[in-house]
């Protein structure tokens, strides 16, 4: 007596293959970079007294940020990160370019951070105390009812 194949169960295994695969293949690790990455070699083509507003954005674009009160450091921030599926990414590398100008617009210092440099801070987690009194999820939703009548929409 020999086995004969159930109908369809071939066609079945085949599906399931590929689903399978394309799960997989869903679960890819991907390679991510944020804000602006120069290249060392291009950030070393930046002299200190050579070297101007016009040339820096030449080189390497718009920087990411100006600082705050004056508009003579230039922030060009950068960062590599790799994730896989739904863990928690892993920053891979991280730059910060910060370009200095004097009163001319001349590069005065130019100077890099690395992912070595930078430090894990603990946020606070406490909360803010609000005013007012805390509502339900009912009292939000139907708390306006009856309220207002046809007097005041006039």
């Amino acid at each position: 007596m020999s086995a004969r194949p159930i109908p369809g169960a071939r066609i079945w295994l085949i599906g399931a293959l590929v689903f399978a695969t394309a799960g997989l293949g869903a679960c890819e690790q991907t390679i991510e970079v944020r804000g602006n990455l120069p290249e060392p070699e291009t950030m070393a083509k930046i002299s200190p007294g050579v070297h101007t507003r016009n040339d820096v954005m030449r080189l390497l674009g718009s920087p990411s940020t100006i600082s705050t009160f004056k508009d003579d450091i230039w922030y060009y921030v950068g960062q590599k990160s790799t994730e896989f599926a739904f863990f928690k990414p892993e920053v891979l590398e991280r730059r910060v370019l910060i370009v200095s100008f004097d009163d001319k617009g001349t590069v005065a210092e130019t100077k890099t951070l690395t992912l070595a440099d930078g430090r894990e801070i603990d946020p606070v987690d406490r909360k803010t105390p609000t005013e007012g009194r805390k509502l339900t999820l009912f009292q939000q939703l139907f708390g306006n009812l009856g309220r207002f009548t046809a007097q005041d929409n006039k």
